[in-house]
């Protein structure tokens, strides 16, 4: 298992010198920010079953764990019911903190618009009012909002208030008004995503003594990654950068700068560590292509990995080289250090 801290309490508030995710403690906050943090908290110490949203894909899920895994911690009698895109049910038999998965298809996200549009224009809207029934049915008390810095929490809290939940909690760039009872304001432009929801929960009092993303390792994809390694030709224990080529968006890096990353590392390094290739499903190409500008110093597995695999690769790595930021994150909830191709370009950075 990558992450076990879920049987543990969150700490208690801290003050800020001790560099809590840039959130205040209780005691460091004027009399009024205190009593009504105090409040805050209270409240939401009452729910017993909180829907969490995430709704903007697999990577994103993935870097709300650490914040599902603060409320796990801070209401352990809670259960926790996932509300994500279809295809985060691949991160399913990999998430600590949650009971159960419901899948959506959100017409506000690019991959829910595009799943929406392939029906009838008949059925306009009918995923959206079965959803508002089946979250009417199931009585949460509560609701938390977890969308990237580029996208309205507001759509999703119109959903949440048809269903009659009560308490919601999400990030606002100005006031909801009667759509949300908790809103922090979104002026964490600066910080990564993992971070920024665990401020959106810390709102509300829920924290957590490990703050990187968690992920469940499945013994089997260790095995099966383990003999993959070694039918692409690493001994037993040897050493190796795990290279992923593909994606980014804006990160995007051309194939011949992972190749000279790699090159750049196993030069500094200079001892028997290998490279491993792989790719999710739609890289096979980037794959290819980088396979054909490093073919003496790489090790290349099966085009395509699943989560889980990609999870116990990383865990057995020495470094991460990605642009995307799943494997990103999957690297940062393995505890291996991850790197950019051009950062991994400056010399001085030292990897042990």
């Amino acid at each position: 298992m990558i992450a076990t801290s879920l049987e543990q309490r969150a700490r208690p508030p801290t003050s800020p010198e001790s560099g809590d995710a840039g959130v205040l403690a209780l005691d460091a906050l004027p009399v009024d920010a205190h009593t009504q943090a105090e409040e805050r908290h209270r409240r939401w110490c009452n729910v017993r079953r909180v829907l969490l949203v995430r709704l903007d894909g697999v990577a994103g899920v993935l870097a709300s764990t650490a914040s599902f895994a603060a409320v796990h911690e801070t209401m352990p009698w809670t259960q926790s019911t996932l509300l994500a895109a279809p295809e985060a049910l691949a991160l399913r038999p990999h998430l600590q903190a949650v009971d159960e998965v419901v899948t959506f298809n959100a017409p506000w996200t690019a991959s829910g618009t595009a799943a929406l549009n392939a029906e009838p224009s008949t059925m306009r809207g009918d995923a959206e009012m079965h959803l508002v029934r089946k979250l009417r049915r199931s009585h949460f008390d509560a609701a938390v909002l977890f969308s990237p810095s580029s996208q309205s929490a507001l759509p999703a809290a119109l959903l949440c208030r048809m269903a009659g939940i009560p308490l919601t909690l999400a990030h606002v760039r100005e006031p909801a008004h009667g759509l949300l009872s908790d809103e922090l304001l979104d002026d964490t432009a600066g910080d990564d995503d993992t971070r920024r929801q665990l401020a959106l929960v810390a709102h509300v009092g829920m924290r957590t003594a490990d703050e990187r993303p968690r992920l469940r390792l499945l013994p089997k994809d260790t095995h099966q990654m383990r003999n993959a390694l070694q039918q692409a030709g690493l001994r037993f224990g040897q050493r190796y950068v795990l290279v992923c080529p593909g994606g980014g968006g804006a990160r995007h890096c051309q194939p011949a700068a992972f190749a000279a990353a790699a090159d750049v590392l196993l030069d500094a390094w200079a001892d028997d560590t290998a490279v491993v290739l792989c790719a999710l499903p739609g890289e096979e190409a980037a794959l290819a292509e980088l396979r054909a500008t490093m073919p003496q110093r790489g090790h290349v597995l099966l085009p395509t990995v699943s989560i889980g695999e990609l999870a116990a690769l990383a865990a057995g790595a020495r470094v991460v080289v990605a642009t995307d930021d799943l494997p990103l994150t999957v690297a940062a909830a393995a505890r291996v250090p991850a790197v950019l191709p051009g950062e991994a370009l400056r010399r001085e950075m030292n990897f042990s």
